[in-house]
């Protein structure tokens, strides 16, 4: 860092002495006169510009630049105005003619460089400036739930996941998420929380999301999709921005009172003689979290009309510890008595975000630029079980050289997870603190279990004086005795203890992992002519450490190296009514073979704003860490990740049965014996029934997809945009179980020993879970429509729709991920910014069919989603002479209680209001 400081004051330094061109002026509106805040002025193939202040003014600064040459100035709503400068010193006006619209927006995600979104290879959407701010969502983020093909799960108030085109998940591993080019993912979690480490409203500018598989330019995450928000640049968004948000939620529940929410956020920005500027946030959001309270029984063996809070191997699905259950002999099916979420969450949730920036210009084509981000937070999460990411913090450096046809980025993200925990687990490890034997002795935890369904027998069969024999109810409250009270001391102790101890002795996640990634980009388009060319590359590096916890890390490291690069050649043909562009990506992961994934796309605008477009693109997802190596032995099983030198020396994939195959030869061989068959001679007899199990080393899944499109604009009024898209899925990341034996499986002929066989029942073997793939191929399809209307007077309504369909074919379920995506998904919105004297206002409405959600945290049995909608609605009053805008909204403000995943919490109202200071000191 000091060494960057120093290269930054010596370029300063430098650059005060150089010789300057000075360009002042101001930018007004054609029609009225006013002048346009905000205004963009760039300079042609340059990355130098500066922006116009409230008063429409602007001084740009220029060194070592020969003229002449060309500056552009636009903002939103108007024509591009273009001006040659000649002079050194020259001051100019312009007057900017009024757009009939604003829909030909420019998009940079879908090609990696900047282009119309009209004549977009594939299907993009946009949130602008303008609608950023007057999204009547509570954040920038849960707005992006309105765009057309996306879907969003909400597991916290603090944590909301994006996707797009099915296999949806509340931990999302198959879609990408970049600010300003850099992974938001978290290094052990492998997926991004949300926005929970994310960006401001006050400093993000624009979002854009490619729905559908991105592999060939954003590498192996972007399966499913792009998420891409960018930042605001200091040099052109200079001044003081204030935010003060406070809200209330959980209006009408009967767990919890209203309470509020806060959030307070803050950017500054400043530039020296368009050479050096930096910028500062910090946000901050606090509240209470929606509570997950669905006390439903969902235990698996018990019939549904025999189900409820009287069965006595209840297991609901938002209390914990009852997934405990044995079978008792005369008795029936019993669980152990849980607690509810709510005594083991911490509802109290944050978000803090803090971030800096120092940009130097080099020169009018070369900007250096650090930044240092710090987040730090609390949210829940549902996996396999419920999580608390406590106090979980996530940081990022970022070193980065660009200028307007190249980049070079390097990046470092680091995680602590804190006090985050299992309140699944931690609820059965609370749960063996306290329980007595028969002579009111505590035991030790690891005779808990066991003692505990003891006195719930004896209390059961009649055999303690006290108690009702016979009786469920009577036998339960026997077993519970000294059960910890919810909130005692004794309780909050043991839930303290057991979350600080982490792997298989408490309830604890540990995680200080990192990954190193460095990547760079050229356009040499410029230097080409006939065609456009644009070639990248990346590494990446993970370092994971989590102490012995859930890798085999105590005593070696485990890392990860990744690589790729890609080509991209693009040709305009027919007077530029044709646009094809082609791409190729190779990536190599240091545990599988390389791949290429190649995408061709071509766009033909028939007639001016009218564009038909075409892809076939191909798609891939790398194993996460966990995949690749996570060794966990948890008693019974060993969990095992798919990385070749993760099981090296274990002789597991090359010397076991499959499971199946010994449940049968157990049956089997248990048969034979119990008919008086003589030991050898019932190994013998049934060993055949035994297979060798063939498992491969984990490896990329796959994808293909081909999509068609539309998107065109009639009179400048009105967009439309269609699309279909068809795509084929392989190689899915599944779990399998194998059995290994102490000997050698196969004898010198090829049949199975005798020796392996009599392994089985002398209990000498090992349970292994191995992460892998499913050869099963599957398929999905959809639609998506949408229009947006520039009406009269200001107002603008938009409407789209998304059908998505999943095709499971000859596949076997359990080896394919969940769809997890409502078959029919809408959105209508409708507004306007000034409706009368600045005063304005904006609703979004949502509405989803239901489906069945599959995930592990119900053991991969479907959970009801029903079809829900919810309204969000945003009044806004903008007061120009003070540069605010104050807004009064909400989000689902009808109050349907809605749940969005199995498991996860159901989502009510959130009322606020907010006022927002932009531009202050801007001088």
């Amino acid at each position: 860092m000091k060494n960057f400081l120093i290269i930054v004051l010596l370029f300063v330094s430098t650059g005060l002495f150089a010789q300057q061109v000075k360009i002042t002026g101001t930018v007004t509106a054609s029609n009225s006169g006013e002048p346009v805040e905000g205004a963009s002025i760039s300079v042609k193939d340059k990355i130098s510009g500066s922006v116009t202040d409230s008063k429409g003014t602007f001084t740009l600064s220029l060194s070592k630049i020969k003229l002449p040459f060309t500056i552009i100035i636009s903002a939103a709503g108007y024509v591009d105005e273009i001006v040659e400068i000649t002079g050194d010193q020259q001051n100019i006006n312009v007057k900017l003619q009024q757009r009939e619209g604003w829909l030909n927006e420019v998009v940079f995600a879908a090609s990696r460089v900047q282009e119309s979104i009209l004549r977009s290879p594939v299907s993009i959407e946009k949130m602008n400036q303008k609608a950023i701010r007057e999204n009547p969502s509570f954040s920038f983020y849960d707005g992006v739930q309105n765009l057309k093909s996306v879907e969003a799960v909400t597991s916290s108030v603090t944590y909301k996941q994006i996707n797009t085109r099915g296999f949806n998940n509340t931990g999302n591993q198959r879609f990408l998420q970049l600010i300003d080019g850099v992974d938001n993912q978290t290094p052990g979690l492998n997926f991004p929380v949300g926005n929970q480490f994310g960006v401001s409203d006050l400093d993000v500018e624009s979002v854009e999301i490619i729905p559908g598989a991105a592999s060939a330019l954003y590498g192996p995450i972007a399966f499913n999709g792009v998420l891409m928000m960018h930042t605001k640049d200091p040099f052109q968004y200079q001044g003081l921005s204030l935010q003060a948000k406070t809200g209330i939620n959980h209006i009408g529940e009967d767990d919890v009172k209203p309470h509020g929410l806060y959030d307070f956020a803050l950017r500054y920005a400043k530039a020296f003689n368009n050479r050096f500027a930096f910028k500062i946030n910090a946000a901050y959001l606090g509240g209470l979290d929606w509570y997950a309270n669905n006390y439903d029984d969902v235990d698996p063996q018990t019939p549904e009309n025999l189900r409820g809070p009287n069965n006595p191997a209840r297991d609901a699905v938002n209390i914990y510890g009852d997934e405990v259950v044995r079978t008792i002999e005369g008795i029936g099916r019993i669980s152990r008595t849980g607690y509810e979420e709510k005594y083991l969450m911490n509802y109290n949730v944050y978000s803090l975000k803090l971030n800096g920036s120092v940009h130097y210009r080099i020169n009018n084509n070369m900007e250096l630029s650090y930044q240092y981000d710090y987040g730090k937070g609390t949210a829940s999460y549902t996996g396999s079980s419920r999580f608390d990411l406590n106090n979980f913090v996530l940081q990022r450096h970022r070193a980065e050289l660009k200028g307007s046809n190249y980049f070079l980025r390097s990046y470092a993200v680091i995680e602590n997870s804190h006090d985050s925990y299992n309140t699944r687990s931690l609820a059965q490890f609370i749960n063996r603190t306290w329980v007595k034997d028969l002579a009111g002795n505590t035991v030790a935890p690891n005779l808990a279990d066991d003692t505990w369904f003891e006195r719930y027998t004896a209390a059961y069969n009649g055999d303690i004086g006290s108690v009702a024999a016979a009786n469920h109810t009577a036998a339960r409250a026997f077993a519970d005795e000294g059960k910890l009270a919810p909130g005692s001391g004794a309780f909050e102790a043991a839930k303290d203890n057991l979350i600080h101890n982490y792997g298989l002795s408490g309830a604890g996640v540990f995680s200080n992992s990192k990954y190193y990634h460095t990547e760079g980009q050229y356009d040499f388009s410029d230097n080409i002519k006939i065609f456009e060319l644009l070639a990248g590359g990346n590494f990446r590096y993970y370092h994971m450490f989590t102490n012995g916890s859930l890798f085999d890390d105590k005593d070696q490291d485990i890392t990860i190296k990744e690589y790729g690069a890609f080509v991209q050649v693009a040709k305009k043909l027919f007077d530029d009514r044709l646009k094809i562009t082609g791409s190729v990506r190779y990536d190599k992961n240091e545990n599988f073979k390389g791949s290429f994934t190649p995408r061709i796309s071509g766009v033909y605008t028939v007639a001016k704003n009218h564009n038909f477009r075409a892809s076939y693109q191909t798609g891939f997802r790398n194993p996460t860490p966990v995949d690749l190596y996570i060794h966990l032995n948890v008693g019974p099983i060993t969990i095992l990740g798919g990385a070749p030198d993760n099981s090296k020396g274990m002789n597991v994939y090359e010397n076991s049965f499959t499971a199946s195959s010994v449940g049968a030869f157990g049956a089997a061989f248990g048969q034979a014996m119990g008919n008086g068959t003589p030991f050898p001679q019932a190994i013998a007899e049934n060993k055949g029934l035994l297979e060798k199990s063939d498992v491969s080393y984990i490896k990329p899944e796959k994808q293909k997809a081909f999509e068609i499109g539309y998107k065109g604009l009639i009179n400048n009024k009105l967009m439309i945009d269609l699309n279909y898209y068809y795509s084929t899925y392989t190689d899915f990341i599944i779990n399998t179980v194998v059995i290994r034996p102490e000997h050698t499986i196969l004898a010198g002929d090829g049949t199975v020993s005798n020796e392996a066989a009599m392994d089985i029942p002398n209990g000498d073997i090992q349970v292994f879970q191995l992460y892998t793939n499913a050869s099963d191929k599957v398929s999905s399809q959809g639609i998506s429509a949408g229009l947006t209307w520039m009406m009269n007077r200001g107002y603008t309504a938009g409407a789209n729709i998304t059908w998505a369909d999943f095709n499971l074919k000859d596949a076997n379920p359990n080896n394919i991920p969940a769809f997890n995506t409502p078959e029919y998904t809408t959105n209508v919105t409708f507004g306007n910014s000034n409706v009368y004297r600045n005063f304005g206002f904006n609703l979004a409405w949502h509405w989803q069919d239901a489906f069945d959600w599959y995930g592990t945290f119900n053991g991969n049995r479907p959970g009801r989603i029903n079809a829900y909608s919810q309204l969000d609605l945003q009044v806004n009053k903008k007061i120009p002479s003070a540069n605010a805008i104050v807004k009064l909204g909400g989000s689902n403000i009808l109050n349907h209680r809605v749940y969005q995943a199995f498991g996860s919490p159901s989502v009510g109202a959130l009322y606020y209001v907010s006022v927002v200071f932009d531009g202050l000191l801007n001088k």
